[in-house]
């Protein structure tokens, strides 16, 4: 431990019972020395605070741990493929009431353990329960956020560019033990406003008057959790069968036309948008829990138009309106 001398000196205590030795600040260098070694014996006479009184309430802590630190990661594909995928994980274990803190560096030192295999949930099982044991907690909680490119075929011009998809995958093992697995994904769609649609109509047909009905750039926030084999292509197809206008990559005259007949094609207020996506998720067996939250980024308002859907399952995702929490 460190005690104040006085303004110009300090004192140290090694842990052992020996006196503490006072020196004069002056008298430090500052310098750095590379060849220096920590051996075993040095090591133990560092300062360690882990047995140091709490501060505040005593209390447990649901999630202690590290944000964002980053790591590339192999990522296999539905199609067999395997992709590099730049990661942002964040890496949390419960702390009991009587305890200081945890081992920071562990959550990244159990990880990297793992940095061969592939990023699949088998992996991301393994090492939430290797954050339990290693950490002596009772639950844990990884997330790997990162952006899945996706191929994506033009409408009408035989193009085709990468489409990204922000992905969290996040697996959470309770203090009972159990192993949950989520996908969270953000997929991005044109959303026509039906009403304005018809009095465009309405204009043109009664009036001979042009105009336009107001379009905007949606996103849908798609939480799952999952057994099986639940590939992220399954869900960005999903997404596609319920809402059908995902905004595009490449694109020609031709094409633009075409987007204009989809929209045209597949109005929807955002009520129609996370309803859609009910139907869709509902049925899929692998599928155990779901939230939608749709966001219509309004071109005529100033404020965006929101839904939010839950499967209704008991304990289960709730109706909230925060955003996703790792991203």
């Amino acid at each position: 431990m460190l005690k104040a001398i006085n303004n110009n000196g300090i004192g140290y205590a090694n842990g052992h019972g020996h006196a503490p030795t006072v020196r004069d600040v002056r008298d430090l260098q500052q310098v750095y020395d590379p060849n220096f070694v920590a051996t075993a014996a040095y090591k133990e006479t560092l300062p360690d605070l882990q047995n140091t009184p709490n501060k505040g309430a005593q209390v447990s802590i649901q999630h202690v741990g590290i944000h964002n630190f980053k790591m590339p990661l192999q990522m296999m594909g539905r199609d067999g493929q395997t992709q590099t995928m730049h990661c942002a994980i964040t890496g949390t274990v419960s702390l009991e009431a009587h305890k200081k803190g945890i081992n920071m560096s562990r959550i990244m030192r159990t990880f990297y353990e793992y940095e061969a295999s592939d990023l699949n949930p088998s992996t991301l099982h393994n090492v939430v329960r290797s954050y339990v044991e290693n950490l002596e907690s009772q639950s844990a909680r990884i997330a790997v956020a990162f952006d899945y490119p996706m191929r994506q075929d033009s409408l009408r011009s035989g193009l085709s560019g990468y489409q990204y998809y922000p992905v969290v995958l996040e697996t959470v093992m309770g203090a009972d033990g159990r192993v949950r697995q989520f996908i969270h994904l953000d997929f991005v769609y044109s959303s026509t406003c039906p009403c304005s649609y018809e009095l465009s109509v309405h204009a043109n047909v009664t009036r001979g008057v042009a105009a336009v009905p107001h379009s905007q750039r949606s996103v849908a926030k798609v939480s799952l959790e999952y057994t099986g084999n639940l590939w992220i292509e399954d869900v960005v197809e999903m997404c596609r069968e319920a809402l059908q206008t995902e905004t595009q990559v490449m694109v020609k005259r031709e094409d633009e036309q075409a987007f204009a007949e989809l929209n045209a094609a597949n109005l929807k207020f955002v009520e129609d948008a996370v309803r859609l996506m009910y139907e869709v998720l509902d049925g899929d067996g692998r599928i155990q829990d779901f939230r939608v939250f749709a966001s219509h980024q309004e071109s005529l308002h100033s404020h965006d138009a929101i839904s939010v859907i839950v499967k209704g399952v008991p304990h289960g995702f709730e109706a909230i309106l925060e955003p996703l929490p790792y991203r």
